[in-house]
């Protein structure tokens, strides 16, 4: 999947949940290129140490990333985003997508270190 920086439509929609620039202080980096650069490594999968220079450093987008989600920005943009799409008649409730990983168990090991049986619901 190619990674397509924002719009300008959808910038305009994002950059209203975010915290404006300090008053005081260092200026912030440019908070577009930040959601850009989190974008792409989400996308994309690289690690925040390749991330392209010019979304600029990969530990600030990371650390941006971090500070939102310990804020709830980023779960008050998927909502307006959900419910925008759900009025708009784009997103479907009986549409769901569940993303996982599996682990091999160490050498030796038989069963993973968690396991879930039948007879536990999930």
């Amino acid at each position: 999947m190619g990674f397509k920086e924002l719009s300008d439509e959808k910038w305009k929609f994002i950059k209203t949940f975010l915290p404006p620039q300090p008053i005081t202080g260092r200026k912030r980096v440019d908070d577009r290129k930040i959601i850009n650069g989190i974008l792409y490594v989400l996308i994309t999968g690289c690690r925040w140490r390749d991330l392209p220079p010019s979304y600029d450093s990969g530990i600030t987008s990371w650390r941006r990333l971090k500070r939102w989600s310990e804020a709830g920005i980023w779960d008050k943009i998927m909502e307006s985003l959900r419910d925008f799409a759900y009025h708009k008649g784009k997103f479907s409730i009986d549409t769901v997508c569940i993303d996982s990983s599996f682990v091999e168990t160490k050498k030796g090991e038989k069963t993973p270190i968690t396991t879930v049986t039948k007879k536990e619901k999930v």
